[in-house]
């Protein structure tokens, strides 16, 4: 089932399913096929318990890994993986086909036409985007206004499909949706509607949630994931250098987890970020403080951005790293300044026609 938008009688816009739409392929195989190949039924749901729905997914997990699961035998799983590799090409192919392959992406809009520009049109599926930056620069904002952004259909500049949301901070507010929804158009019901939203409260739930979404992501159109924030409960659950090892080795399972979402369903994932201070900086650096998590997070992250407060309501994003943009920065300023903005046009222009009426 692929989600669409159309536009209702009240000018409004809202999610809806259609059976097909005909210039998009399949992204990814369902593991069913492998019924198909010669593998038991039984077998078949084995995977599915463990979190595995497609062929895609199957072959981005090692043979240690699934002669882990539950009566499967090491000999089950060689012709599984053979059955698989069938059905889905993992070897070489070549640049032409991989910038073929690249025409899947879509990038979806931040609200913001300058935070747009910079980023090449917005916040592109089949990557990590991680925004960090200190409390209140703008990065669960930003989160808030991708939540409707993506369910705009792609001619609009949205990503056409549904959002999951992992809350580890108690940050996700559904009032500030409704604005942002009415600000882009849309029916604040339908949008919230299509938003899966959890509240994590340990690292291993988190991690749990995440293995929880294969099974959504296969039946039903998602172009977005939240994490907010990646790092917070690996921050409370584990303390001090005797368990920094532990925690970046979890860390990197999860990171590893989300790149692998973001490539088996296309997929946009917008993780934000803490920072902690940096007593290395020097004094000849303005802001000495540096994202959290160390190279195992800022290796998985495809771009990351750094926020941080600028003059009034206004929010600055830097392009930090990204293998395709400039580094640049942008000014934009929260949505709730654009709909503040919006009653003061709507009252100026309610007092001329007044003035002029008189």
């Amino acid at each position: 089932m692929i989600a669409t938008l159309k536009a209702e009688e009240a000018s409004q816009l809202q999610l809806v399913e259609r059976e097909d739409i005909d210039d998009e392929e399949d992204l990814f195989e369902a593991i069913d096929k492998l019924i198909s190949a010669g593998i038991n039924a039984g077998d078949v749901k084995k995977l599915q318990d463990a979190g595995i729905y497609t062929c895609n997914g199957l072959m981005m997990h090692t043979k240690k890994h699934l002669t882990g699961i539950k009566g499967l035998s090491e000999a089950k799983v060689d012709k599984i993986c053979e059955a698989a590799e069938k059905i889905v090409n993992y070897g070489y192919i070549t640049g032409s086909d991989a910038l073929l392959r690249r025409k899947s992406v879509i990038r979806i809009t931040t609200g913001s036409q300058a935070l747009d520009e910079l980023l090449g049109g917005g916040i592109e599926t089949l990557a990590i985007t991680e925004a960090f930056g200190e409390f209140r620069s703008g990065k669960t904002q930003l989160a808030h206004t991708l939540c409707v952004s993506t369910q705009l259909p792609t001619n609009m500049r949205g990503g056409n499909g549904k959002v999951a949301y992992i809350d580890t901070e108690g940050t996700f507010r559904p009032d500030r949706i409704i604005p942002i929804a009415e600000r882009f158009g849309m029916d604040p019901g339908a949008v919230l509607d299509n938003i899966v939203y959890a509240r994590a409260y340990t690292y291993e739930h988190q991690y749990n949630l995440l293995l929880g979404l294969a099974a959504k992501m296969s039946e039903e159109p998602f172009r977005l994931l939240i994490v907010d924030s990646v790092i917070a409960l690996f921050r409370v659950d584990f303390t001090g250098r005797g368990e920094l090892a532990e925690r970046q080795q979890k860390l990197a399972q999860m990171l590893s987890r989300l790149t692998k979402i973001a490539e088996e369903f296309n997929v946009a994932v917008y993780m934000t970020n803490q920072v902690i201070a940096d007593p290395g900086g020097g004094v000849f650096i303005s802001d000495p403080k540096k994202p959290a998590g160390g190279h195992v997070l800022a290796h998985a992250a495809t771009i990351r951005l750094m926020f941080r407060k600028g003059k009034g309501e206004q929010r600055v994003c830097k392009v930090f790293d990204a293998p395709n943009l400039p580094e640049a920065e942008a000014i934009s300023l929260p949505d709730h300044c654009y709909c503040f903005k919006f009653v003061q046009i709507f009252f100026q222009v309610l007092i001329a026609h007044m003035t002029n009426s008189k």
